[in-house]
């Protein structure tokens, strides 16, 4: 049904984002897609590396250990944004058409007041998105 599953991650939170994580890697297992994790990172250096470059071995890394752990096929793909956290959306909508995907498994807070006026990711891309995306709560 899948053979191709997109998966955002943000590196400097993976703890919030487990729920997200093994749901996906589930889906990948059961439908023997291919999982790939897509991470956004400034231009600028930050805590997760000095440049675009070494946090790209960091994600890949990640997804290499991801793989090992649940018997997938894993790979990790890399972006820079000017400013990662108003550029996320549009950088998402790249990656599904980047890497070919046709589902994008991803984390999302539990719906609140501000989700009315400014939809949050997972919001924006299950509305948005040529593939079907699924929202994990939590």
């Amino acid at each position: 049904m899948f053979s191709k599953i997109m998966t955002p991650v943000d590196l400097a939170h993976l703890g919030g984002l487990q729920r997200a994580l093994d749901c996906a890697a589930d889906l990948a297992g059961h439908y023997g897609a291919d999982l790939v994790y897509v991470g956004v990172t400034a231009e600028t250096p930050g805590a997760l590396g000095h440049n675009p470059a070494e946090y790209a071995e960091r994600l890949e890394a990640f997804a290499a250990e991801q793989a090992k752990a649940h018997g997938i096929v894993a790979s990790a793909h890399a972006m820079a944004a000017h400013d990662p956290t108003t550029d996320l959306d549009d950088n998402l909508f790249k990656a599904i058409d980047e890497t070919g995907t046709d589902l994008v498994v991803m984390q999302s807070h539990i719906p609140n007041l501000t989700d009315y006026i400014w939809p949050s990711n997972g919001g924006k891309l299950a509305a948005h998105a040529k593939v079907s995306v699924m929202v994990v709560r939590g």
